[in-house]
């Protein structure tokens, strides 16, 4: 589970490192430099680290409808935390001004803007698929109800429903790709991707809710446990899954075909749990 994600991880701060250390770079004999991409992920690891006593310590969940706002919120923590750390972390470690991928007169606090953008975008796009994909907003319920009139008027409304919810998010990449390759070329953009992925440890530990929980659904029935534990079990399994959906989409902005595909199997197991019903 998330071997995708760290190859992505890996992919981008070596692609950072390369771009950096490339010939013509003023940052090719910076050592400090050459090592910010580590330094961002690292102290990513450190913010999430911090973001999880919000949770439980400071927020503590008490009931079923508080436990998937408790994990968009320990997203949007992450995030606000992670901002200011960035900045500290480009202005040590860059020089105050440098020449990079034939960008001259490159600032640290541009490189800071890059890793900025990214960290929010990503943020954008993983509330924005949360809302097409949760089973607490409308899309999926429509959805769910347009199952009613047939198979051809649900597949034509999940695949508009699909199309519809690329627009912000390829905005926002839009955005990201535009401001970080004005502002330091090919660098700013190897940085805004490290901004996306920065805080990915929060993002895979909240994917564990969904496979975990339905583990433990499946031994709750088989030990003819009460009622409610499969109910709460469930409940944490679906705000796993769609937290799942929502972390993929989050630090792989460019695999938004496979989120749709994710999109589609929550709708359709929605649907069926409606007509058992």
């Amino acid at each position: 589970m998330g071997a995708d994600l760290f190859g992505s991880l890996a992919e981008g701060s070596c692609a950072a490192m390369v771009v950096a250390s490339a010939v013509g770079s003023d940052l090719y004999n910076d050592w400090a430099a050459l090592m910010f991409p580590l330094v961002i992920l690292s102290l990513g690891l450190v913010v999430s680290w911090v973001t999880s006593f919000v949770a439980t310590d400071m927020f503590v969940v008490s009931t079923d409808a508080e436990i998937e706002p408790a994990l968009k919120r320990q997203l949007l923590v992450s995030t606000i935390l992670m901002t200011p750390v960035a900045l500290i972390a480009a202005l040590f470690f860059l020089p105050s001004s440098f020449n990079i991928s034939g960008v001259v007169g490159v600032k640290n606090w541009h490189i800071f803007i890059c890793v900025a953008i990214g960290l929010w975008s990503g943020l954008i796009i993983g509330y924005i698929t949360e809302y097409f994909t949760s089973f607490a907003y409308s899309p999926v319920r429509e959805c769910a109800k347009a199952c009613e009139a047939g198979a051809a008027p649900n597949i034509i409304y999940g695949l508009a429903l699909g199309y519809k919810s690329c627009i912000i998010p390829v905005s926002a990449l839009c955005l990201t790709i535009y401001v970080s390759y004005t502002l330091a070329g090919m660098f700013g953009i190897a940085t805004a991707a490290l901004g996306i992925l920065s805080t990915m440890a929060t993002g895979l530990t909240i994917d564990a809710y969904g496979p975990i929980c339905d583990n433990a659904g499946g031994i709750a029935e088989m030990c003819h446990m009460p009622h409610h534990t499969r109910e709460r079990t469930d409940n944490l399994d679906a705000a796993g899954n769609t937290t799942v959906i929502r972390n993929h989409n989050q630090v792989q902005p460019f695999q938004q075909p496979k989120s749709n595909m994710s999109r589609y199997r929550a709708q359709t197991r929605f649907c069926i749990v409606i007509f058992i019903k």
